[in-house]
């Protein structure tokens, strides 16, 4: 596993980073084919913040990518925090995983929620993320979103071979975008 550790307003010691490589690295038990780990460590410069020390983590794997966020008033207690979250998120990942059936009824189908246009106000693009789409079930795109900690998630539906894009609704329900005609 290839792991990255890098440092925002704060210089890395060699401890530091043995630390956190050696903690973040037994996430590694609970998935299969880890092909890269960012770790980085920064420090909020906001007086006012008492745990001011952040550590975030990201997975990258051939499966679902899982991400984790924490900070405390102490690097090492940051790393600790995000090292049980992120042990969490990968036994629910390989919980599922195994309790998966390939026929499990899909709660998606017959129950497409239109969506509303917006209007346009002339938004600009102000970041711009690039990650390869996997082919997966809405379940799976469900799970990974989760994962992510973000409201929506784009991949390639693996029964349709199509684009699809899941999404949280405000009920806390999800809702699955096709394209159709």
């Amino acid at each position: 596993m290839h792991m990255i550790v890098k440092g925002k307003n704060l210089e890395v010691t060699n401890a530091l980073r043995e630390y956190a490589i050696e903690k973040v690295g037994k996430v590694e038990r609970y998935l299969d084919r880890i092909t890269k780990t960012e770790i980085e460590m920064s420090v909020e410069r906001n007086p006012k913040i008492p745990d001011n020390q952040v550590v975030e983590v990201t997975i990258f794997s051939s499966g679902p990518i899982i991400r984790a966020k924490e900070s405390a008033v102490d690097m090492y207690q940051a790393i600790d925090l995000v090292t049980s979250k992120l042990e969490r998120q990968a036994r629910k990942v390989k919980t599922k995983l195994i309790d998966r059936s390939h026929h499990a009824k899909n709660p998606f189908k017959g129950s497409l929620v239109p969506v509303e246009e917006e209007e346009e106000n002339e938004p600009v693009i102000v970041k711009t993320k690039s990650f390869p789409l996997k082919p997966m079930t809405p379940e799976e795109a469900c799970l990974q979103m989760d994962l992510v900690n973000h409201d929506f998630f784009v991949f390639i539906n693996a029964e349709t071979e199509e684009t699809n894009v899941v999404y949280r609704r405000k009920d806390g329900n999800y809702g699955l975008i096709e394209p159709g005609g």
